[in-house]
Formats: structure tokens, C-alpha cells, sequence
């Protein structure tokens, strides 16, 4: 969420490789963000090839932010 949160959209390999994570891995965690809500994710093809885009939702920012806040408020 914290990547997705700088960006418009990022694409899955690019998601992964920043986060280090396996490919089932992510995968099982940005479908229960999707399930949530949080995330949205378009199919396409880029020059021929597979590519899942993954998006912030409105409702997935909001949820983050407040996140980040009651994080800071824990600190102080």
C-alpha cells in the first residue's frame, strides 16, 4: 500500500521486485486488498505480453492514510 499510495498504477513484477516478495506471495495479498477493496487491478497486454496494473481505489487511500495517522498518534 505504501508503494501504491506514490503512484497511479504500478504493475505486478515492478510491485514485486520493490517489495521483494514471491510471486504467490504477493499475489494471495493484492487479491485480499482487491477483496477488500483497497485495490483495484486491469489485465492487459503490453507489446505481447501479460501485465496485471494494480491501482489505489479511493476507499484503499483513505484506509491508508488513516492507517499512517493512528501510526503517527502511536508514536507521540
Amino acid at each position: 500500500m505504501a508503494m501504491l499510495v506514490t503512484v497511479d498504477q504500478v504493475e505486478f513484477t515492478v510491485l514485486r521486485d520493490q517489495v521483494n516478495a514471491t510471486d504467490g506471495n504477493l499475489s494471495v495479498h493484492l487479491t485480499k486488498l482487491e477483496e477488500a477493496g483497497y485495490i483495484t487491478v486491469k489485465k492487459q497486454f503490453i507489446e505481447r505480453k501479460p501485465a496485471s496494473l494494480y491501482r489505489m481505489t479511493v476507499k484503499g487511500e483513505k484506509s491508508f492514510r488513516l492507517y499512517i495517522e493512528r501510526l503517527e498518534k502511536l508514536i507521540k
